[in-house]
């Protein structure tokens, strides 16, 4: 029996599920108002040349391992392999973070007298529910992670009009007059736009999984402009609700979503804790769902890699479900390690646990580097390669949304090693330390595989 393949709504629900994120896209709120326009001006001069990049590169090459089967075919084995292995890795990372998000939401919800290794205990389970998702195989991932898309929708939805129904009634947090609007360009905006090009990240994910999308040529362009036009409007329609509930200055990153939220609820009246409750539940699932997207994609594309078909471990399939479980277990034991870590250490001493983070966000950057180039070499290089869609405008078109898209990234990557207090030993030392050892050791998994 034929396998039922991934249809344009299920892609663009897989897309959203993925790119859209309620625990990071907060952060830029801090600025005011303003952050809003820059959310505008970096979804025009960044998403769409990203997204037109991925349209032509997932329709000409409709290969498992997206990314991965790009940068090969552009720049050989070796760089697709490191590609591969800091996609896989920088998920490995990024899962303690999503689940410490879960479990403290969770705690300030429902039990805000948790101990803190009892939040724990929940962000490591979650963290195993998700390997055991995965190992399931493609067909439970993308159900998943469909239900979430439609959730994550009408939350951000539901949050916007509340948004709009708290102001009338109670008056905006923050001024929302037109020059509110205006930007300054200082180091503060080109910061707040790198971490918005970060939760912007994620239009190849589908790719990783090209074998099983309908009509790839077609719906993956397509799927393109539909995702990118929602998530666009979702995370604009976030921000405007976190900005009218909560005052700039006062915007914490980690619990400022879900502080909104109680606070936008009150609306509801007598009502309010019990809406309050649902909406949190809803908001707790995408977070899992998520990680799901993500994990399968670093998974699916590690999985293509040369050396993942030579070790024992990363190359080992689940006999039932002919999956990577090794790859899903492994990443669920140095995801436990890192919540472990952050919750034994604790108190001030949580700074190194957001140290290892900003070094998975650094990695996270890295296969973006090779993205770029990788479509303007081989669009010179395959030109006889039939493109069922092509980046607008020519060679100038492509050429601009390359350069534009690599020099975001860049910008990025550089960023992260500016901090406000100078040359910080711990901080600084484990990003570049951590990003050696991690290269070293992709490039030792490579050579062990071609002997």
């Amino acid at each position: 029996m034929e396998q039922k393949k991934v249809s344009l709504f299920k892609m663009v629900s897989f897309t959203v599920c993925g790119i859209v994120v309620l625990d990071t896209f907060v952060a830029p709120a801090a600025m005011g108002v303003s952050s809003i326009t820059v959310w505008l001006l970096t979804a025009l001069l960044f998403f769409i040349p990203y997204g037109l990049i991925n349209a032509e590169l997932g329709a000409a090459y409709p290969e498992d391992g997206g990314i991965y089967a790009w940068v090969k075919r552009a720049f050989g084995e070796l760089q697709a392999t490191l590609v591969a292995w800091f996609y896989w890795v920088n998920v490995a990372f990024w899962m303690p973070a999503v689940f410490i998000a879960f479990s403290t939401w969770f705690a300030l919800a429902f039990a805000p007298n948790m101990s803190m290794w009892a939040s724990g205990g929940i962000a490591i389970i979650m963290c195993w529910v998700v390997v055991y998702i995965g190992i399931r195989g493609v067909d439970l991932s993308i159900t998943v992670t469909n239900i979430a898309a439609i959730l994550k929708v009408s939350l951000l939805v539901v949050f916007g009009l509340l948004g709009v129904v708290y102001g009338i009634q109670n008056g905006f947090a923050n001024d929302f007059s037109l020059s509110s609007f205006a930007l300054t360009f200082d180091f503060d905006t080109i910061a707040f736009s790198s971490a918005i090009v970060y939760n912007l990240l994620g239009f190849e994910l589908i790719s990783s999984i090209a074998s099983e999308i309908d009509n790839p040529g077609k719906n993956i362009p397509k799927m393109t402009v539909l995702a990118g036009i929602l998530i666009a409007a979702l995370y604009i329609i976030g921000t405007f609700g976190v900005l009218v509930a909560i005052p700039a200055d006062a915007i914490d990153p980690l619990d400022g979503f879900l502080i909104a939220i109680r606070e936008l609820c009150s609306v509801f009246g007598g009502a309010q804790t019990a809406v309050f409750n649902v909406i949190i539940v809803i908001a707790l699932f995408t977070l899992v769902s998520n990680m799901i997207s993500w994990t399968l994609g670093g998974v699916e594309v590690l999985d293509e890699a040369e050396f993942t078909k030579k070790t024992k471990v990363l190359g080992h399939r689940n006999a039932k479900y002919n999956t990577p479980d090794y790859s899903y277990i492994l990443m669920g034991v140095i995801s436990t390690v890192l919540i472990l870590f952050n919750f034994a250490l604790s108190g001030s001493a949580n700074d190194a646990f957001w140290t290892i983070l900003s070094f998975s966000f650094l990695v996270f950057f890295l296969p973006y580097l090779w993205l770029f180039p990788a479509a303007v070499k081989l669009r010179n290089k395959d030109a006889d390669t039939p493109r069922p869609y092509k980046v607008p405008f020519g060679k100038f078109g492509l050429y601009f949304a390359s350069t534009i898209g690599f020099l975001f990234i860049a910008v990025g990557i550089i960023l992260l090693f500016v901090t406000g207090e100078g040359w910080d030993p711990l901080y600084h030392l484990t990003l570049i330390i951590g990003t050696s050892i991690t290269t070293l050791y992709g490039l030792i998994l490579y050579r062990k595989s071609k002997r």
